[in-house]
């Protein structure tokens, strides 16, 4: 008991989330309000009337028509099963080059802008209700393996050390983790490791202590569903993953971008099972 509240100790002053997480500080700044935005154009910008100027009744020049711009339906930081859906579709059409998260960080917001601009919109970055229609008008109804394909590239073949037993089986060759039990892959997800300079640790380890919503004293970030099984090094979900991808990299912790899938693992794994890391 006194080597496990050591332990427990230990994680709890530490952490390895390597940059905040990505939300409302990143999102688009709204477009600056101009006359063609707002058809409502400044005094100064009209012309005084005169005498040679034509009356309303007999030619007056009409106002230009603004270009629609809808109710915003998501934006920078937005998630659940919408956003999945949007980043499925964009998918569909090649405006997102990865799986769907359910996250909409700043990869999403390029892929949005991407999509207006090819079909006339303002690049907003913003989904509103005209690019939502026009999107919906261009692609299926996504399928299930569509809206959660397990990872982004395949999983590879499993560690011999995972084939016993409750095994988190962590690959950094793939950058995939799979939940096994005897043998069998339960479920599968992508992962992000440390830099070089803070490698996470490879070998055979086993969870010691979960806590739901860990935060890294060391670096003042969330680490949701931290799952402890080397020091300070944990498996837990990344907003910054989800919102960056692979540009980015942890402080040594195993990273996880799918929310989803780690709230299930989460609450399926039990303190003491194995937890194999392999190069």
């Amino acid at each position: 008991m006194v080597g496990l509240a050591v332990l427990a100790m230990t994680a709890a002053t530490a952490g390895c989330e390597a940059r905040p997480a990505d939300g409302a500080s990143t999102a688009p700044s709204s477009p600056r309000a101009t006359a063609t935005d707002d058809a409502k154009p400044a005094a100064r910008q009209s012309p005084s009337p005169d005498a040679s100027s034509p009356s309303p009744r007999t030619g007056a020049t009409p106002t230009p028509t603004p270009e629609p711009q809808g109710t915003t339906l998501m934006a920078s930081g937005s998630r659940g099963e919408q956003v999945r859906e949007l980043q499925a579709r964009l998918r569909q059409i090649g405006h997102f080059d990865r799986s769907p998260t359910g996250y909409y960080g700043t990869l999403t917001a390029a892929a949005v802008r991407s999509f207006q601009g090819k079909r006339g919109l303002s690049r907003t970055g913003r989904t509103d209700t005209v690019t939502w229609q026009k999107l919906l008008g261009m692609t299926h109804e996504p399928t299930p393996a569509e809206l959660n394909p397990p990872t982004t590239v395949p999983v590879a073949e499993p560690d011999k050390r995972c084939m016993t037993g409750r095994v988190l089986c962590i690959s950094k060759n793939s950058r995939t983790l799979s939940w096994m039990i005897d043998g069998r892959v339960v479920s599968s997800m992508d992962v992000r490791f440390g830099s070089q300079y803070t490698p996470t640790r490879e070998g055979t380890f086993s969870v010691y202590w979960k806590s739901r919503h860990h935060v890294s004293t060391l670096y003042h970030t969330a680490m949701p569903y931290a799952m402890f099984f080397s020091g300070g090094q944990a498996v837990h979900y990344s907003a910054d993953f989800a919102a960056h991808g692979y540009s980015g990299a942890s402080h040594g912790c195993v990273n996880v971008r799918d929310e989803g899938r780690i709230a299930s693992l989460f609450a399926q794994v039990k303190t003491g099972d194995k937890v194999v890391v392999s190069g």
